[in-house]
């Protein structure tokens, strides 16, 4: 079922604690889009015109290298946020988005948030404020890539896609996803080869549990020995 705009926006912390009228501004100038599974929604270097939300399905986030392999960012679902970076500049968007599973989406363009903020302090602060969390959520990306080991990377992503995507069964935690290995190195910045002697090392110490592409958390505590 999808749930409505303002279901949506409310759960969007840029917008989560607007009052009734701020929040039916902003929802005066969201489009609604329906789209299939494998359509771009816009391609890095096509200029940064909008910025958008999940109501339902799932989004890949990710780059092209020069030789290439495809280096996915993250994949988001419902109420996830993407392209925001491009708010208030000028620029081209930095990376590509591709519906992963049939979505609807809501865009917002730039240009019009950006006439809607000049006039309400309290929608560009709490803007700006979500801005601000997802730099340095990237600046710590990067240096999780620079410092830590393949092993601790791998860990620490299939702990985050199940705090994301992962639903309870009765044999632990399942990632609700149907990713590849290659694809799972690619949101890690490593190789295929290595990501499967990391899951293999995980699988065979109790952690996790592996069945084709889905992957079960059997121990949290025992993954998390591999980040601390």
């Amino acid at each position: 079922m999808v749930k409505s705009t303002g279901d949506i926006l409310r759960k969007i912390p840029a917008f989560s604690t607007l009052n009734e009228k701020d929040l039916e501004a902003v929802r005066g100038i969201t489009i609604d889009r329906t789209m299939r599974k494998g359509t771009i929604i816009f391609m890095e270097g096509d200029p940064g015109e909008a910025f958008f939300f999940i109501k339902s399905g799932k989004v890949k986030i990710f780059k092209t290298t020069p030789d290439g392999r495809e280096l996915i960012f993250t994949i988001l679902s419902e109420g996830g946020v993407f392209a925001e970076v491009t708010l208030f500049n000028d620029m081209n968007y930095p990376a590509s988005a591709e519906i992963l599973e049939d979505a609807n989406i809501g865009m917002i363009r730039n240009e019009d948030l950006e006439k809607l903020v000049s006039n309400n302090s309290e929608i560009a602060l709490r803007v700006i404020k979500v801005l601000s969390k997802k730099l340095f959520s990237s600046q710590q990306k990067v240096k999780e890539l620079a410092l830590g080991d393949t092993y601790m990377r791998t860990a620490q992503m299939i702990i985050k896609l199940a705090k994301d995507h992962g639903i309870e069964t009765t044999d632990g935690v399942e990632l609700k996803l149907n990713l590849s290995r290659q694809e799972l190195a690619s949101m890690i910045g490593t190789t295929r080869e290595t990501v499967s002697r990391a899951i293999s090392q995980f699988k065979k110490e109790g952690s996790i549990d592996i069945s084709g592409k889905k992957i079960i958390i059997k121990d949290l505590e025992k993954l998390n020995g591999w980040i601390q």
